[in-house]
């Protein structure tokens, strides 16, 4: 188990965002988190990063509780996410992008980096190339000069999915990948996550609505509604479940 929450509620004010939801995701998982608008999808995620605490119960990463953390300390754990709006830096391109990336991994002291001396340039180059190499993997080095924010939506997924991978995380947060994307894009995304996993040896966690696109990839789902879990197991089991088909359709009588 890489991944464990105990009974966690979340509320803002008055609003319970979450209402005691307990799941747990296995090393080398591809989990789902699915469910309408506003279910607490995000919530959840905020959650298990550190962005938001818990209200009740407890988060857990590889046995060790992590719901008191810090978000760089979660980090540095072995967690990275992406975002549902798209978050890089508009002054930086591509591979200036992903190198933020290794920045708890970059040995140098402030004034080697100030004045471009000692072990500056040897670590630059190191963590340049491996920046090349992760964006190799993901289709898009042919971009690395260009800048960030001038690329189509799905390659500005792509850069945000390899800034995450250049922490080295145990653990990736996917948060509406295949958001904007056509069929073809998201078909591609979904072989290159699988390859991700493959090669890093990682877990995923994510939040999807595009279903063709999650039955790719997931090995189980969870869905919630109003900050409650009503599901959990596989997605061709979810979508023939009652209380799934009235979260996301509204209330149906099956006979009429």
């Amino acid at each position: 188990m890489i991944l464990e929450l105990k009974n966690i509620t979340k509320s803002f004010g008055e609003v319970q965002a979450i209402n005691e939801t307990s799941f747990c995701i296995q090393k080398g998982e591809i989990f789902g988190l699915i469910g309408p608008n506003g279910a607490g999808k995000t919530t959840l995620f905020n959650i298990i990063t550190g962005n938001y605490k818990p209200t009740s119960g407890e988060v857990f990463f590889q046995d060790q509780k992590i719901s008191h953390l810090k978000p760089y300390e979660i980090v540095h754990l072995g967690i990275a996410r992406t975002f549902q709006n798209i978050r890089l830096f508009s002054s930086m391109n591509v591979l200036e992008n992903v190198m933020i990336g290794f920045n708890k991994q970059m040995r140098y002291s402030i004034l080697e980096a100030f004045f471009h001396l000692g072990r500056f340039g040897k670590v630059e180059k190191e963590f340049n190339l491996k920046a090349y190499n992760i964006l190799e993997e993901l289709g898009i080095a042919d971009l690395a000069n260009e800048k960030a924010t001038s690329l189509s939506y799905g390659q500005q997924r792509k850069v945000e999915i390899a800034r995450a991978m250049a922490t080295n995380p145990k653990l990736l947060l996917l948060d509406e990948p295949a958001a904007g994307m056509n069929s073809s894009e998201s078909d591609e995304l979904a072989e290159l996550i699988l390859k991700l996993r493959e090669k890093y040896k990682i877990s995923i966690l994510l939040i999807e609505h595009d279903m063709k696109f999650v039955n790719q990839l997931c090995d189980k789902v969870l869905v919630l509604d109003y900050g409650k879990t009503i599901f959990e197991g596989k997605l061709s089991d979810a979508v023939e479940h009652k209380e799934v088909i009235a979260a996301y359709l509204g209330d149906f009588d099956a006979s009429s």
